[in-house]
């Protein structure tokens, strides 16, 4: 038997950071993001020898160990190894002998939410393999559990459901861990309108996004006004944009992605710097009207709104920093698992 599972990457449009605690502890957050067709891949295959493989085939990892209630964490293949300790502790309670193989389509790094993705994936595939009775909720909440609790990762919320849930949703945030996700419906020329001008430009270099989110955690722990504002705005724009793409009216959409990036940079530093400045500079001179960094910030993927036929050039410019133009679509299905008897 083989058992399959796999989730959608994301690309975060707005509002994104509000997520983050403390922030959304006494504020509420609220972001709009946007599923697209790069995925994390996980496979399990049972095993009889009485030992668990694990093989992170992207990030040239794997490791062999005993059937145990708990595998050990340290910082080698802690994410598979996580999900597998809390599976085996909420749900089993006893060994499982198998072997688990992650993929994911975008560089580790990359501001597409790969990790907490890859979490959704693994669970996706052990719900399948074990039949676990969990629904879209109870899965996204394990995940980031899993993720901010057991494994002390730093991040916000909005992944997890994200790569659960699938398509293009405005998600509201709440303390206690309180997610109310809201899935749009947005006519169908409008979203292909938008997938056409918006483009997706991974930068080369990836980053670690703990180190920000800490920072930004940490100014809004001490009730910096400067953060604490600028993630308000945030929530402001998240709102803005989701009455744009409901209505059609993407002629603001630049303006909105432009109005976010600039509020995003005063939550923390770290988040833009001189080459991510001068890529941004350059594209709104090329016909760019909005864009920003996908994810924390500090290095990995860019998006870009180049209305009309502005793509063209804009594509150009891009490419001549050295980065890579990534084609991609948006999809309207999350977490998707199967087996192979």
């Amino acid at each position: 038997m083989i058992v399959r599972a796999k989730a959608p990457l994301r690309l975060g449009l707005a509002g994104g950071g509000t997520d983050v605690s403390p922030f959304v502890d006494t504020y509420g957050g609220s972001i709009l993001n946007a599923t697209i067709n790069l995925y994390a891949h996980a496979t399990i295959e049972p095993r009889a020898d009485g030992k668990i493989v694990l093989n992170a085939i992207d990030l040239g990892e794997n490791g062999t160990f005993d059937a145990s209630k708990q595998l050990e964490i340290d910082g080698h293949l802690s994410l598979l190894k996580g999900v597998y300790n809390r599976i085996v502790r909420d749900f089993i309670q006893r060994p499982l002998s198998f072997t688990l193989t992650t993929f994911v389509d975008a560089p580790k790094g990359s501001g597409l939410g790969s990790s907490s993705t890859i979490t959704v994936a693994i669970l996706g595939a052990f719900i399948e393999w074990l039949k676990l009775p969990l629904g879209e909720y109870d899965i996204a909440h394990l995940a980031y559990s899993i993720e901010r609790q057991d494994l002390a990762m730093a991040g916000g919320r909005q992944d997890q459901y994200a790569a659960t849930f699938g398509g293009v949703n405005f998600m509201e945030f709440y303390a206690d861990d309180k997610v109310i996700v809201n899935p749009l419906r947005i006519r169908e020329k409008y979203l292909h309108e938008l997938n056409f001008n918006l483009l997706l430009y991974y930068t080369g270099t990836s980053r670690l996004s703990a180190k920000i989110i800490e920072k930004q955690a940490k100014n809004f722990a001490a009730k910096s006004t400067r953060s604490i504002e600028a993630a308000l705005k945030l929530k402001e724009q998240s709102i803005l944009m989701k009455e744009a793409i409901l209505t059609g009216d993407l002629d603001k959409f630049g303006q909105i992605l432009d109005l976010g990036w600039q509020s995003k940079k005063e939550t923390a530093p770290g988040i833009s710097n001189e080459v991510i400045d001068e890529i941004y500079a350059q594209a709104r001179a090329a016909g760019a009207t909005g864009g920003k960094i996908s994810g924390a910030g500090g290095g990995g993927f860019m998006i870009f709104y180049a209305p009309g036929t502005a793509r063209y050039p804009v594509m150009d410019l891009l490419n001549s920093f050295g980065g890579v133009v990534r084609p991609y679509s948006f999809t309207t299905q999350g977490l998707i698992s199967w087996r192979i008897d």
